[in-house]
């Protein structure tokens, strides 16, 4: 038995020319019979850093009686000359969240995923107490199960109060200890009761992590890194997967 939420995530390889830059994390949503892969915005494109690739390797895996079979699958990131992926902007600035659309007929036909829907974001009315449990998954330095092709599962807890805009921008905090490559990772709950509503996959996406957050007074040499990280609030996903 493997747990549907391992499933749900996928590692990303960034691409220029076909050489390798950097490791991250994504996940699937689907929508109206769309699918989409998640990750953060300055994966697919970082102005600050020169990060500009040209497409992304994602792994799939292709038999779902031998988890070790898989393949890698390749998004472009332009096509004719146009960004492929959809970013968000609020009155904060960029949002550090991207989706491109994944040519499902393109997929390979026996590909084994979960894919996040509408139905897993958080009601409107729902509450999340500052300290709540959550689970970061991903792929933290690339590191996963090398074998089965798996990401791993970081512990995490709300940090700030949920639901308000931590200094005024889209993202809520977590602490949870992280490294590169967990960009673009679904930041979940587990979903109270039996969660039969939301059937194979009873979680509730709450964000999606970005980056770790430090102070800009920490003295390297003698304070310990904050271990808080930003993760953008997972509704956004509803106005970029819009049609």
């Amino acid at each position: 038995m493997i747990d549907s939420l391992l499933l749900t995530a996928t590692r990303v390889i960034t691409r220029k020319q076909n050489a390798p830059l950097t490791n991250a994390t994504g996940f699937f949503f689907l929508r109206d019979g769309r699918l989409f892969l998640v990750t953060s915005r300055h994966v697919v494109f970082d102005e600050p850093s020169k990060h500009q690739p040209d497409s992304l390797e994602i792994e799939l895996h292709v038999d779902a009686a031998n988890m070790a079979k898989s393949t890698h699958f390749t998004i472009p990131l332009y096509r004719d000359g146009k960004s492929a992926w959809r970013q968000g902007l609020d009155t904060a600035g960029q949002i550090d969240v991207a989706v491109i659309e994944i040519d499902r007929a393109a997929l390979p036909p026996t590909a084994v995923y979960f894919a996040f829907t509408p139905e897993h974001l958080l009601a409107n009315d729902a509450h999340v107490e500052v300290g709540t449990s959550m689970l970061v998954v991903g792929f933290p330095l690339g590191f996963h199960d090398t074998l089965h092709h798996m990401p791993v599962v970081r512990h995490a807890v709300n940090a700030s109060s949920f639901g308000l805009r931590f200094q005024g921008k889209g993202y809520f905090l977590t602490d949870a200890r992280t490294h590169r490559g967990t960009s673009g990772a679904p930041v979940v709950m587990r979903v109270a009761g039996d969660g039969a509503a939301r059937g194979d996959l009873p979680w509730t996406l709450l964000g999606v992590h970005s980056a770790r957050l430090d102070s800009g007074t920490r003295d390297a040499e003698i304070d310990e890194a904050l271990g808080l990280n930003c993760a953008w609030y997972a509704d956004i996903l509803l106005t970029l997967t819009k049609r």
